[in-house]
């Protein structure tokens, strides 16, 4: 499965952006409802009765969704939208029971970030069945019809981004250890990530430049440049870390353990974000054979933010969420209001091309965080500074 990408200018999304009053305030809930002891947020019911829209994201134990959370109830509380926000908590069967709740509430538009992409086909069919309208958030759910947009970051672009890092800052000219590891297998956005970082980095595993360090399936497929779903799904079967922070120490322990000296000092590793890079940092950092590691992430989380300033990860791959949210928002709202929302791509999801607007990306090193970062008033100092 791969996606048709057409260009999009960020100018336009930061204009959505400033157009549905998308700030980067820390405020929780919004005038139109409350937060409650779960995490939800709880609002008033529309005027007409129901619920405007009801957002379900993966887990509220990682900093990234809380900070979308925010974003969701700043921007739809200002344009006088009733909402709810749920947290499927990693778990499919919680997603769905999720979903069926904002059913029972009326719901008229679904911002869904699945779990797992293909499981997720069944919940979004129950909304689809009951007349509500689903726009796929950050993560394609696969294989179904029922899904009618998507908004998303270039998932792509994120891998060959981390790649494309490793490759420019590779410690020595040849034979570099290189440890690979993936998001959730069930995860459809781990596959665009490990696909773009793979078109970039295989040509170099071919020439010797990197040596792959932790998955024998990996190296069956080193001089293979384009590989199929399957080949991929072998992988990261492999080194998935199923985005979660014990699971990839745990994995990078295993690695590490069951390596010798001549896998090690000086390294390079591919994280598939920041909570997986801190953690797999720490077990590379630990080990007495490792001299020096060069490791990705993505998200921009303020303490992987801190590791970069600490010479602790070396880079994140920023994804402004405050856009990516005042996209879907854009989305519901013409929905809402019977217009036919803004899209610029489709991308095929196994069962149709699903209409799409997408977000462009940004590599954050030591060097360019504070513009970045700081300067543009997402994070401050203090933030980065504090953050454990």
């Amino acid at each position: 499965m791969r996606k048709r990408i057409y260009s999009l200018l960020l100018c336009g999304a930061m204009l959505t952006a400033s157009l549905f009053g998308c700030g980067n305030s820390e405020g929780g809930s919004t005038a139109a409802g409350n937060q409650t002891g779960d995490g939800t947020t709880q609002t008033t019911t529309s005027k007409d009765g129901g619920l405007d829209v009801g957002i379900v994201l993966p887990t509220k134990d990682e900093p990234r969704w809380l900070q979308d959370q925010k974003q969701f109830d700043k921007i739809l509380g200002e344009q006088g939208f009733s909402s709810k926000v749920l947290f499927s908590q990693g778990k499919a069967e919680t997603e769905k029971t999720n979903v069926e709740a904002l059913i029972n509430d009326g719901v008229k538009v679904l911002i869904i970030c699945a779990q797992d992409a293909t499981a997720g086909g069944a919940a979004v069919q129950e909304a689809k069945d009951a007349g509500i309208t689903v726009i796929c958030y950050d993560r394609l759910i696969t294989d179904t019809e029922a899904v009618d947009y998507y908004v998303t970051f270039d998932s792509v672009a994120v891998g060959r981004a981390q790649g494309q890092y490793l490759i420019d800052n590779a410690p020595a000219a040849k034979g570099v250890p290189l440890y690979l590891y993936a998001g959730g297998a069930t995860d459809n956005n781990a596959f665009l990530f490990f696909q773009g970082a793979w078109e970039v980095l295989q040509p170099k595993i071919a020439d010797g430049t990197f040596v792959i360090a932790n998955s024998d399936e990996a190296e069956k497929l080193a001089d293979k440049a384009e590989l199929t779903r399957d080949e991929e799904a072998k992988i990261i079967g492999q080194i998935t870390t199923d985005w979660d922070f014990n699971v990839a120490k745990s994995k990078a322990e295993a690695h590490l353990t069951a390596n010798d000296a001549s896998k090690k000092g000086d390294v390079c590793i591919l994280a598939p974000n920041d909570g997986t890079a801190r953690s797999i940092a720490d077990a590379f950092a630990a080990d007495g054979d490792v001299k020096t590691y060069v490791i990705t992430g993505q998200d921009a989380e303020v303490a992987s933010v801190n590791y970069i300033m600490n010479g602790k990860q070396n880079m994140t791959v920023f994804k402004n969420t405050s856009i990516l949210a005042a996209d879907s928002c854009a989305m519901a709202a013409a929905i809402l209001k019977n217009t036919t929302p803004e899209t610029a791509t489709t991308y095929n999801n196994g069962a149709k091309d699903v209409p799409a607007k997408q977000t462009d990306v940004t590599v954050v090193t030591k060097d360019n965080y504070k513009e970045v970062l700081v300067d543009s008033g997402y994070y401050t100092q203090d933030d980065i500074d504090q953050a454990k």
